[in-house]
């Protein structure tokens, strides 16, 4: 029995980091909304498994309260009919929900995983799912990150902070691929 087709795992496409981004934030990957775009349609397509993971703030200030604007999720990457969305309180989307089940009693072992940002929700995301034993691929073209003020002082540029990720993911927690590896992929295995 061949394996089952991977599951999409779409991160935090919230509205809350556009209203960053229009208070000054700079970020990296500005087409990376658009590529999340493309796996979901090609996901949808091919039938595959789609989990939408949105965030809930829970300091008083924080943009993603559930009664803030921030909190809702981006129109162009909405769940559709049946997608699922798990709500996770922390930086990775398996502590406090039941999405590692889920996966489970579906026989999901390969999590194709995109969204916002690289190097907090995608990334603790990313390395859970490694550990967990689940076959990652991080999809780098369809996640983004922000500037950085580091622990020195020092700004670190979202382009450096996200190659940096990855490369720090690749090969021990996540293959690293590209929106048209893995659109290319789901069309071979549904040949």
């Amino acid at each position: 029995m061949p394996d089952p087709l991977p599951a999409l795992i779409v991160v935090d496409v919230q509205r809350a980091f556009d209203e960053w981004e229009a208070a000054g934030k700079r970020r990296n990957n500005p087409d990376a909304v658009a590529r999340i775009v493309d796996l979901l349609a090609a996901f949808r397509a091919s039938g595959a498994p789609i989990f939408h993971v949105r965030h809930e703030g829970t300091k008083p200030n924080s943009t993603f309260l559930p009664s803030r604007s921030g909190y809702a999720v981006k129109d162009e990457a909405r769940e559709q009919g049946g997608e699922p969305v798990i709500v996770k309180r922390v930086n990775s989307a398996f502590i406090g929900t039941d999405l590692e089940t889920r996966l489970r009693a579906s026989d999901i072992a390969t999590l194709v995983i995109c969204g916002a940002t690289t190097n907090h929700c995608v990334e603790t995301t990313t390395r859970m799912a490694g550990n967990l034993g689940f076959n990652a691929q991080l999809v780098r073209d369809a996640t983004w990150t922000f500037d950085r003020i580091g622990a020195d002082g020092e700004t670190h540029a979202a382009e450096s902070i996200h190659a940096m990720t990855l490369s720090n993911l690749n090969g021990e927690f996540a293959r690293i691929v590209t929106t048209n590896e893995v659109i290319a992929s789901l069309k071979a295995v549904r040949q």
